[in-house]
């Protein structure tokens, strides 16, 4: 504890505004004025813990409270939040001193993954990725599902702010509570458990895609006789370089991120725990490296595809083209005889009409077995 109190005392006296404990006009009043009533709250947990422990109450502590023993006792507080309303959101914003650029951005969300510094706060963005289960990938079918988790690190609070239907952090923080000795390192050990939580995500979600991509591939070069759907799989590679993409998005911007904070010294990042943002480092770059080899992979897929298309269809003008020239024989004889003259060879003979139907038989016969024996049949 000796560091973290050492590392608190360098960072700068915060910005935020004072509070009066029995005041109606503190911060956090105003919070409260600005919610609805009749709406449910977007804060999902508020909890104050001190020396790695979770501070026990009778009931969960508003963030008002929460930093109000903080403030007196010590320790650090962690707010969880879930898509706020700007009105749910102002008054927290008010009560931590949260730069206004970093409160829109947390609260419209659609943010790309980054990591600013606003004063003695540091503002990180992370794009979760989910796989969306699926009994057979089809040409629209979803295979990712995105959200957002906003962190808010402070040297005495953390916020989180969460957008989309998946990514729950409550696992994480029951985790977290599980290993004091690490969450005694203060905010920054939660922004670690969080990097690396969502990271982790990305490598479960690239072995799932994997499978998906080794699926398509299988049936494209698959032979028709065996189940293949030769030429018929561009809508389901094009669907997968779409999910691909949406990865992409959300594991490339967040690598330059993770390298700052593994690399460059910040008086908020306990420097036990920027130890560990190298592995989260690592593990990021190797996802990187995956979801750019997903992106050629597929390509490839699709070129090996449309290029079957093309020899399926050369293929089939070749069968056309070798029973055009089988049925142009007998065309041509019924066409001779079919033209009105006196004198045509063999017309007046007994055995005439069996004799040009036996030749056109014959000459039909041997151009298919040429043609089979050629491969165009």
């Amino acid at each position: 504890m000796s560091m973290i109190r050492d590392l608190r005392a360098a960072v700068r006296p915060s910005l935020r505004p004072p509070f009066r404990k029995n005041s109606s006009t503190a911060p956090y009043s105003a919070y409260d004025a600005t919610r609805d009533p009749s709406a449910s709250s977007a804060v999902v947990d508020c909890a104050v813990y001190r020396g790695g422990r979770r501070v026990a109450a009778p009931a969960a502590p508003t963030p008002h409270e929460a930093m109000l023993q903080v403030r007196e006792e010590g320790g650090f507080a962690w707010i969880g939040l879930h898509e706020p309303t700007d009105a749910e959101f102002a008054g927290i914003a008010r009560e931590f001193g949260l730069h206004p650029l970093a409160v829109e951005d947390a609260v419209h969300a659609h943010q790309r993954p980054k990591l600013e510094r606003y004063d003695d706060t540091l503002f990180t963005v992370f794009k979760t990725i989910h796989y969306v289960e699926h009994a057979e990938l089809t040409a629209t079918s979803e295979v990712v599902e995105t959200g957002e988790v906003m962190c808010f690190t402070g040297r005495d609070f953390v916020i989180t702010v969460r957008h989309g239907g998946k990514g729950s952090l409550r696992a994480l923080r029951h985790r977290l509570q599980d290993d004091p000795e690490l969450l005694a390192k203060g905010p920054s050990a939660v922004l670690h458990a969080i990097a690396d939580h969502v990271v982790d995500g990305y490598i479960a979600v690239a072995d799932a895609v994997q499978d998906d991509i080794d699926e398509v591939e299988i049936d494209v070069f698959s032979s028709p006789a065996k189940g293949g759907r030769r030429g018929s799989d561009a809508g389901r590679i094009y669907q997968l370089k779409r999910e691909v993409l949406e990865f992409k998005r959300a594991v490339s911007p967040l690598l330059r991120p993770m390298q700052l904070l593994s690399e460059r010294p910040m008086r908020l990042i306990d420097p036990d725990i920027q130890k560990y943002f190298r592995d989260v480092a690592d593990h990021l770059a190797r996802v990187q490296e995956e979801v750019l080899g997903f992106d050629e992979l597929l390509n490839s897929i699709l070129q090996a595809n449309l290029a079957q298309a093309t020899v399926t269809q050369n293929e089939d003008m070749r069968k056309i083209t070798s029973w055009a020239a089988i049925i142009a024989v007998p065309t041509m004889i019924c066409g001779v005889y079919g033209m009105n003259f006196d004198y045509m060879p063999e017309v007046e003979w007994k055995y005439g009409y069996p004799l040009v139907l036996g030749l056109i038989g014959v000459v039909c016969f041997s151009i298919h077995r040429i043609l089979k024996r050629n491969g165009w049949l």
